[in-house]
């Protein structure tokens, strides 16, 4: 039986492992936010390839490409487009918002104003600009990366805003040998994205999330991952929990999970594993408790630990 998951995914590590290496974990979940229609947000430190990688990713799935630099004078209308005057008319210039994958660079560096013009564009699609609404291409990612330890000339993500990622992504640094292959990759050639192939396109990908989103989620499992996003509510250590908007965010993780181990049924494992790059960034946590030591992690490693996972029935087993 052909696992089209599973065959997508090993096509995508082939083409993307021609310019980054490593990066497994952090690129099955950049896979999962591409099947589930969601975004996601890269946070680590500078220079372990956030955006090598996003670019990496853009380039082996043909996808049209999109970048924007976030800084403190960057404009909406530099992101969503604008309009010239021409003639005895005006001209709408389309944005790099307009673009199947965009990836907005240190987001956080961008102010309020223009990372709010990124909200419509995140959850509904499309961009409204001189009063007219204009739909955006399919599929539309965004991949935004921030540097979450410094601080200096940066804006941070209102909850609004990060409410609409799928999923958050830590790179995490390299092991010994692969940093030994990082330095050494510029050898083969002056730009390495340059030899990435091409795997798929929009067609495939439309065709990959439609089988992604059939995936089928037993009522047990429903009522267990539902249950885990509630649970953060009554957390000792969080004075906001996961909205329920979170679990649709989970829902739909689960699903694009399953498919990609290339199964078409959920299990609660696969909850368990995409549950810490879905709930981290949604939970606000008590400032004292904070103060006293308490972590994101933490509170979802609890939740897991707490709520009870349904027992496999036969009809499970047998899917």
């Amino acid at each position: 039986m052909a696992r089209p998951g599973a065959a997508f995914e090993a096509d995508l590590r082939r083409a993307v492992g021609v310019a980054v290496v490593g990066g497994e974990a952090p690129l099955r979940l950049m896979a999962v936010a591409l099947l589930a229609d969601g975004h996601a947000l890269l946070e680590d430190v500078p220079g372990v390839g956030k955006t090598l990688l996003a670019r990496a990713v853009a380039r082996a799935l043909g996808l049209t490409f999109g970048r924007v630099q976030g800084t403190p004078d960057l404009l909406p209308g530099d992101v969503t487009g604008s309009s010239i005057l021409e003639g005895s008319g005006f001209r709408f210039v389309p944005g790099p918002v307009f673009s199947q994958i965009l990836l907005v660079d240190e987001i956080n560096r961008a102010t309020p104003r223009t990372q709010s013009a990124l909200l419509e564009a995140m959850q509904e699609r499309q961009v409204s600009v001189d009063g007219v609404t204009r739909p955006l291409p399919a599929p539309f990612v965004l991949l935004a990366t921030q540097n979450p330890i410094e601080l200096e000339g940066t804006f941070s993500l209102p909850e609004a805003q990060l409410d609409r990622f799928l999923v958050r992504i830590a790179m995490g640094y390299p092991g010994e040998t692969d940093e030994r292959a990082i330095a050494r990759r510029y050898t083969a050639g002056p730009e390495p994205l340059d030899a990435v192939p091409t795997i798929g396109g929009a067609k495939l990908i439309g065709q990959l999330q439609d089988q992604a989103r059939a995936v089928a989620v037993s009522d047990d499992v429903e009522t267990y991952l539902v249950g885990l996003v509630r649970a953060t509510r009554d957390h000792a250590d969080v004075r906001l929990g996961a909205s329920p908007r979170s679990s649709v965010a989970l829902y739909r993780a689960s699903q694009a999970w399953a498919f990609l181990e290339g199964r078409d049924f959920v299990l609660p494992d696969d909850v368990q594993d995409v549950a810490h790059a879905v709930l981290e960034h949604r939970i606000l946590l008590d400032l004292d408790r904070e103060l006293r030591g308490a972590t994101r992690h933490a509170v979802i490693e609890s939740v897991l630990d707490t709520v009870p996972v349904p027992m496999p029935s036969g009809g499970a087993d047998s899917a």
